[in-house]
């Protein structure tokens, strides 16, 4: 098993870079005719793996008699660390064992990193199919130690390799008679994690000195150098974003004006060329910078950074990113989870300690950040909203002027007045209005201001709630929800950025 010792030796080698963790899942059969052959093959399989694959490997499993135990035996073995997934509670799932095979079963569960239950309660051939269906969730490569005949009952080797199959999973098939051994999928087998290794290369945040000392130390940095990149990104986004609408509509403004007054210095094309040009420049070091696709990147990163060190000193290993299974976040995810689970003998936290410095650190800064929006995002909402209005009325108005004109025949206002209430104004009016509400919306601001109101509303009953907690239960499922809510608020916010794109 990696030991904390190990990987505090290879954090201190690689300043603020998280480790690439890869998972192997198992399946196999329950009766084996050669225990030994059987052990001799599975060790073969993970041998491999490790000298082809860099990084830290860990198995994943349950542990039902037979196959699931010579799998857990040779990962430990190995030096792997082993995640045990069990389809019942400990009380119900030994009743499939005999007593010896227990005593084996339960020394190994000693052992694990983890051990958690899929399905508390329910039919017993249904909790073992979702035992086998999580276990493939959770792996880049899996494992079957598997004959090729038809499942005996439901929850069997074959429907889970059907599985397996079905996800594309890279997946090593070994027969247990013959050790005949045959891979398929193995070209979506990802040695290096591309997101992860951006997250790594990010430059480190300023006032940052020295490598870390410790994983939660590593996490904090990880996360401020992802925060700082993010904040550096963001307002050169919204510049160049808004800057293409600003030059098209001054583009617009000046053609307009030399049809309407008549108006053809040798400069008007030039400026308007040079609007337009602008307009381009901007939009293309929007595309080909990749400034929008790193600003949300980081966001997202630094995001979820925050929430792992919020929960980080909770004495149990809180699963804040369970329903989290965004490819791009992937390998994020389950080294900020694995970094976590194996920090457990630093959290010394008390209740009180932990509860204060959560609604000071969390609460209290997560509240002051989404007032402090709001109230930057109502004015300009507020101010463009006006600006729309007026514009689309003012267009309204004049274009009547123009009709009503035109159609009654009335007589000459000047050659200045047609040519501003006539021809410039209904033309300019209609694009500025269009150019207001494009900007509300580049900068998200209808939905931010929703957002931002119920985030308010969130985190003061969340902050009088935690008042009232006594136990680490009730702390920890209040701090589950806060922390799910406001990551929910990010991943809204990715969905809506991630795919915009400038034209």
């Amino acid at each position: 098993m990696a030991t904390g010792g190990r990987l505090l030796q290879r954090v201190r080698n690689a300043p603020s870079q998280l480790p690439q963790f890869h998972v192997v899942g198992f399946t196999g059969h329950r009766q084996l005719a050669d225990w030994p052959k059987a052990d001799q093959y599975v060790r073969g399989a993970l041998d491999a793996l490790r000298r082809e694959a860099a990084g830290q490997w860990i198995g994943v499993s349950s542990a039902a008699a037979g196959s699931d135990l010579v799998f857990a035996q040779a990962v430990l073995d190995a030096g792997f660390s082993w995640e045990a997934i069990l389809p019942l509670p400990a009380g119900d799932f030994r009743k499939d064992f005999t007593p010896e095979d227990w005593q084996r079963a339960e020394a190994l569960l000693g052992r694990a990193e983890s051990v958690r239950v899929t399905t508390p309660d329910g039919d017993r051939e249904e909790a073992y199919l979702n035992c086998g269906i999580e276990t493939v969730n959770a792996c880049d490569v899996f494992l079957a130690l598997w004959d090729g005949e038809p499942a005996r009952g439901r929850g069997g080797t074959a429907e889970v390799v059907a599985y397996a199959r079905e996800l594309v999973r890279p997946l090593i098939v070994i027969d247990p008679a013959t050790g005949e051994t045959r891979r398929e999928n193995f070209e979506h087998f990802k040695e290096a994690d591309a997101e992860l290794d951006f997250l790594n290369a990010l430059p480190e945040a300023p006032g940052l000195t020295g490598p870390p000392a410790n994983s939660r130390e590593l996490v904090d940095h990880i996360q401020r150098k992802a925060d700082h990149a993010a904040s550096r990104g963001a307002p050169r986004f919204r510049l160049l974003t808004s800057s293409t609408v600003l030059l098209h509509v001054g583009a617009t403004v000046i053609a307009t004006a030399g049809l309407a007054f008549e108006w053809h210095p040798i400069l008007v094309p030039w400026a308007k060329l040079l609007f337009l040009l602008g307009a381009l420049g901007a939009a293309l070091a929007i595309r080909f910078s990749r400034t929008q696709h790193r600003w949300v990147r980081c966001r997202l990163s630094a995001e979820i950074g925050r929430a792992a060190l919020a929960a980080w000193d909770m004495p149990r290993n809180t699963a804040l990113f369970v329903d989290l299974d965004l490819p791009e976040i992937r390998q994020l995810v389950r080294s900020l989870h694995v970094l976590h689970q194996r920090a457990a003998p630093e959290r010394r936290a008390n209740l009180d300690t932990f509860r204060q410095h959560y609604r000071t650190t969390r609460l209290d800064d997560q509240l002051a950040y989404y007032r402090r929006r709001l109230e930057q995002a109502e004015p300009q909402l507020r101010r463009l909203r006006l600006g729309f209005s007026l514009s689309t009325v003012l267009a309204i108005l004049f274009t009547a002027w123009y009709a009503v004109h035109e159609t009654f025949g009335l007589g000459p206002a000047g050659f200045l007045v047609e040519a501003i209430a006539f021809y410039y104004l209904p033309i300019v009016l209609p694009v500025a209005a269009a150019a207001f509400i494009s900007l509300a919306s580049i900068n998200d601001l209808h939905r931010r201001v929703a957002r931002y109101r119920e985030m308010c509303q969130l985190l003061e009953t969340v902050h009088k709630q935690l008042i009232v907690t006594q136990t680490w239960r009730s702390l920890e499922q209040l701090v589950r929800r806060t922390e799910r809510a406001l990551l929910q608020e990010v991943l809204e916010w990715h969905t809506l950025m991630s795919h915009l794109e400038s034209h």
